[in-house]
């Protein structure tokens, strides 16, 4: 049986590891290249964010569409999927966040061309420790205050007291990604404003660490993209957020560029490397397969669909591609 690989024990690092496809679903083949017995590989690394959409995604492509090709779906963090990307190691390169200017700059250096396309949406997500009643909503500005270093004591020592004082006076601990993740990247660029985190937090690189750690911590509160708490629900609670009108719990629903839930939301991207794309009719099949399909399993993989519009003028693009 063809195989997805996925970086082992951590979202976005790990040791490579296996996990078999098996899949009984099936979608409709719009291309003619499609209708073709296609072999080879495709590699893929990047964002542990993106992981379980594009997994599901080539377990699907390689199950039921081309039984020929392996797909390789890795973890090893956005900018560090980038990084082989941009040394010509990967076909493709998950990302939460945007690719970066020097990013562009090494990749024309290396002499490869890259496209960017959007492949679903997250959702920003504030959780805490599910005996937590009290901190069940927060504003957007509370949130920013919370988190950022020096607000509140000279020595990050925050306490839910600061936050209101109704609130218990307790010592909050703070959790979320390490900087290999393109959600760390967004948290402080664009709801932080880039300014600095709190000393206080425990960055980790593995969400399955994050989430173990504030399901055992009453005090603790993190943040990453709607996808994990989703699959964790009986192990965290969803913190909803006042962005001025009213409390908007995250959801499938509320998560949307324009939408209730949109300042924190966000795209998640895959890039593309055309060359890769002109010499391995295996990596163009599987891309066009993304666009084809993505909408299908991005709600049950935590994502809020992109407009249908959208992914069918990418999928003209990767089509374009000779």
């Amino acid at each position: 049986m063809v195989v997805a690989a996925a970086c082992g024990g951590g979202e976005e690092e790990g040791n490579t590891g296996d996990a078999a496809a098996d899949s009984n679903g099936s979608s409709d083949e719009t291309t003619e290249e499609a209708n073709e017995d296609l072999s080879g590989s495709v590699a893929i690394d990047g964002s542990g964010t993106v992981y379980p959409l594009m997994a599901r995604i080539a377990e699907e492509f390689m199950v039921n569409e081309q039984q020929g090709v392996s797909v390789e779906v890795s973890r090893a963090g956005t900018s560090a999927g980038m990084q082989r990307f941009v040394n010509g190691e990967t076909d493709l390169s998950n990302a939460s966040r945007e690719i970066r200017d020097t990013e562009i700059e090494e990749l024309e250096a290396n002499g490869i061309e890259s496209q960017e396309f959007k492949v679903a949406l997250d959702g920003l997500t504030i959780v805490t420790h599910p005996e937590n009643d009290w901190a069940t909503d927060l504003t957007e500005e509370e949130v920013k205050e919370m988190f950022v270093t020096g607000n509140f004591a000279d020595d990050d020592v925050v306490m839910w007291s600061d936050i209101r004082d109704e609130w218990p006076d307790e010592e909050i601990n703070f959790y979320g990604p390490n900087e290999n993740h393109g959600t760390n990247e967004f948290f402080v660029q664009e709801i932080i404003e880039e300014q600095d985190l709190v000393d206080t937090i425990n960055l980790q690189q593995e969400y399955s660490t994050l989430v173990n750690l504030i399901s055992e911590d009453e005090n603790g509160i993190g943040f990453f993209g709607f996808g994990y708490y989703a699959n964790n629900t009986d192990k965290l609670n969803a913190v909803s957020i006042d962005f001025g009108d009213g409390p908007v719990e995250p959801s499938l629903d509320t998560i949307a560029e324009d939408g209730d839930y949109a300042p924190f939301t966000r795209p998640v991207f895959t890039n593309l490397s055309i060359n890769s794309t002109q010499e391995k009719p295996e990596v163009k099949a599987f891309a066009e397969y993304i666009m084809q399909v993505a909408n299908d399993f991005a709600g049950e993989t935590g994502f809020a669909p992109l407009p249908d519009e959208e992914l069918q003028e990418q999928l003209e693009q990767i089509q374009a591609i000779d």
